[in-house]
């Protein structure tokens, strides 16, 4: 499997449009990886991980092939991690072409989340693109694993706000699985549960690190939560000293910026995501 991140930050960004605090005004004098856009990722350059409002600046300076996109898992209902208006209106024709001009798109886009998600994308789609079938939205249920461009695709309950219908999937292929675990505090008994009970071996593990080193653990977490959900997968049997595991979707509340965050997480034996990584597994 391949992963690309697009996105790395909170709801935010990094910097902050209005924030002149230490950690936003650092990461602009230094650039580069400390520039944080909002939380997007792709597995193997076919199924998209969010739908942000960043999306479009990923297109423009990340490299993603939006056009190609038939598929959209979606963790939660919150704006930075589904932005509904671009992905209900600009696939209409006169905006979107599929090929030539004049020449409409026939297939429709998959999206993926729960009640909430997809409640969010219907309320938004006043121009009908799921009845002319350019779209097509998929209410899941946690712990029921989903087929979707040759994945099998399990979403489990998130520790989060739940009026945003939140989960973190499971995604495997072939002999190769990954966990994404984005927005979310240290997981909740029934993912728990469930991990326990079906004992997946994860090769790629990403997790929510918002607080950065701070001991943040019900919503999101930090660096110390991290930790634990690391070590009880291990003695689970879910993860082993094979397995990658990267924090992800930062914010400026964490307190460091991502040059500062690098030799931390990676003492503590975890990867940190910035813009643009791109990992095998």
């Amino acid at each position: 499997m391949h992963l690309k991140y697009f996105g790395t930050a909170a709801a935010e960004g990094i910097p902050g449009l209005f924030c002149t605090c230490r950690v936003c005004e650092e990461s602009r004098r230094a650039g580069g990886k400390n520039l944080r856009t909002r939380s997007q990722a792709l597995v193997d350059g076919k199924l998209l991980i969010d739908f942000p409002p960043d999306i479009y600046a990923h297109c423009l300076y990340g490299g993603l092939d939006l056009p190609s996109i038939t598929a959209c898992i979606v963790t939660h209902a919150h704006e930075d991690h589904l932005y509904p208006d671009d992905l209900v209106f600009y696939r209409q024709s006169g905006y979107a072409y599929d090929g030539q001009a004049g020449a409409p798109h026939t297939k429709p886009l998959h999206i993926y989340g729960s009640n909430e998600v997809i409640a969010l994308v219907r309320a938004r789609d006043k121009e009908g693109s799921e009845a002319q079938g350019i779209l097509a939205p998929h209410i899941i249920t946690p712990y029921t694993p989903f087929e979707v461009e040759g994945y099998t695709v399990t979403a489990l309950e998130a520790n989060h706000n739940p009026a945003t219908g939140p989960v973190i999937y499971c995604i495997a292929r072939d002999e190769k699985t990954m966990l994404y675990a984005h927005d979310t505090g240290v997981f909740p008994t029934a993912a728990w549960d469930y991990l326990a009970q079906t004992k997946p071996r994860f090769d790629f593990v990403s997790l929510d690190c918002t607080g950065m080193t701070k001991a943040w653990r019900d919503g999101h977490m930090g660096l110390p939560a991290n930790i634990e959900v690391r070590d009880r997968l291990i003695v689970m049997g879910c993860a082993d000293a094979q397995t990658q595991f990267c924090v992800h979707h930062f914010s400026h509340n964490g307190g460091l910026t991502h040059d500062e965050l690098l030799p931390v997480a990676a003492a503590a034996g975890f990867l940190t995501a910035y813009d643009g990584l791109e990992l095998s597994f």
